[in-house]
């Protein structure tokens, strides 16, 4: 995430706080879960969520920190740079030398820091030291969850999953294969038992799962995925409700309008190097949305 600057906040009783601004993303994992509840994200964005953090998590753990608080809240997605971005280094440390007491959010704790963490609780000094394989369980869970559009809290706090989540994991793949028997989704599914494994010492590093046959699949976006386009974008396509025209020909004439700017944001929001077609599903799915002229200008612009 991009840092521009730090000031202080000197009006707070407590006295001056500083205060860190930063870049402004877009939508994060955990309204992606909301939008796609039940369903499960599309593959494309499973699949772009695990490169890009999974990338985020080799350099940092290089560097040799932990970050020790993944979960869907703190992954946004930056529209302007096409990648998932990891936020929120609150509970960060340096590896071997851990200074925060608890770590990690319920449901995407590890086991060794379940276990730290209830003897903190207790006042035993325990030899349980968490390391950056934390951090590969917790974004295990987060794919898991973006995959079968169900919160595994509960899931992974039960008995079962600690006895044998290899086997609900199955489970979970299993169910969601019946629904689309044609994702090739096995990759996934060993990929993600690699990074939940119960023994933090046999557990994947960043940089092995990076290796993952999953991959070198090249999955296409769905119409389901414009949540992805700029948060700008969408707030210009919820202006077009027609309850706040007069008539039909207003209507479209505004459609019109807004569908140049929405094109141009696009372009310039999503546009790069190499990188500048927007998916064709979210050209067929913007159309669909723009009567009249607006149909035709959006598909001249597509053709560009």
């Amino acid at each position: 995430v991009t840092l521009y600057g730090v000031f202080s906040n000197c009006s707070s009783l407590r006295g001056p706080s500083y205060c860190l601004l930063l870049e402004l993303l877009d939508v994060s994992v955990s309204e992606l879960l909301v939008y796609s509840s039940q369903k499960g994200c599309s593959m494309w964005v499973t699949q772009h969520c695990a490169r890009d953090i999974l990338e985020a998590l080799e350099f940092l753990h290089y560097k040799g920190y932990v970050h020790a608080d993944l979960k869907p809240r703190n992954i946004l997605w930056s529209a302007k740079e096409e990648c998932f971005k990891l936020i929120d280094f609150g509970l960060s440390f340096k590896e071997g030398n851990q200074d925060v007491k608890y770590i990690q959010t319920d449901g995407y704790r590890a086991p060794e820091a379940e276990l730290q963490n209830y003897l903190s609780k207790t006042g035993m000094q325990g030899g349980i030291e968490c390391t950056s394989a934390v951090d590969l369980w917790s974004l295990g869970v987060v794919l898991l969850e973006m995959f079968s559009g169900m919160k595994l809290k509960h899931t992974v706090q039960c008995p079962e999953w600690r006895a044998n989540n290899s086997a609900i994991i199955d489970h979970v793949f299993a169910s969601k294969n019946m629904v689309n028997s044609a994702i090739p989704a096995y990759h996934l599914r060993d990929l993600l038992k690699s990074m939940l494994h119960n023994d933090q010492e046999k557990r994947v590093s960043a940089a092995k799962a990076l290796c993952s046959p999953f991959f070198s699949i090249p999955f296409a976006p769905h119409t389901e995925d414009l949540v992805m386009l700029p948060s700008p974008v969408l707030r210009l396509l919820n202006i077009l409700n027609d309850a706040s025209f007069q008539s039909e020909e207003e209507f479209e004439g505004q459609c019109t309008v807004f569908t140049y700017y929405i094109l141009k944001c696009i372009g310039k929001c999503i546009g790069k190097k190499g990188r500048g077609r927007v998916p064709l599903s979210l050209w067929i799915c913007l159309i669909s949305h723009c009567p009249g002229g607006g149909r035709q200008q959006a598909m001249r612009q597509g053709k560009k």
